[in-house]
């Protein structure tokens, strides 16, 4: 699960870190899906496959964001999060990469970061203290198996009345 917490990275950025943890039943697991940076999102819209979107730490209002640092562990491009009560900056947007129109939410997605092209990722690193345990989450060049994100829990909103009509009401 895409974590984070108000811990910082003692090393690169110094931003709030951002990890990968199994356990299910973990608050600081979730995150809010807005639209890109500087853009309206109607709640309750899906979301296109192909559109870029914002990924908002509930816990501490901070948004999913990569820049050019390298990552503590295994020195690929740092992933942190950034900003304050949800406002950051253009390196905050993430493009949904998927298959079909929208991102379905028992499919799988990724993340490709709008300003690096890089693909969020997890892979083996663990950190030590002060979270140990915890996988490093990074940026990665390459799609790979590393990089495939599905969602496990949340709210769903209904679809918006515009999207119900486009499905049901193709021709007139």
């Amino acid at each position: 699960r895409l974590h984070s917490h108000d811990v910082r990275y003692g090393s690169g950025s110094g931003q709030q870190s951002v990890t990968g943890v199994s356990a299910a039943d973990d608050g600081n697991s979730y995150w809010r899906v807005r639209g890109r940076t500087a853009a309206v999102c109607q709640r309750g819209t899906p979301v296109r496959c192909g559109q870029a979107i914002r990924l908002t730490h509930l816990g501490t209002g901070r948004n999913l964001h990569s820049h050019r640092f390298t990552s503590p562990l295994s020195g690929n491009q740092e992933v942190s999060a950034f900003g304050e009560a949800g406002e950051g900056d253009y390196l905050d947007d993430w493009t949904v990469v998927c298959s079909g129109t929208y991102w379905v939410r028992d499919d799988e997605v990724r993340f490709q970061h709008t300003s690096t092209d890089v693909f969020l990722s997890v892979t083996g690193e663990q950190y030590g203290r002060p979270i140990h345990g915890q996988k490093e989450v990074h940026g990665m060049a390459a799609s790979s198996q590393n990089n495939y994100w599905k969602v496990m829990e949340g709210i769903f909103m209904q679809p918006s009345e515009a999207f119900q009509m486009e499905q049901y009401h193709a021709e007139l």
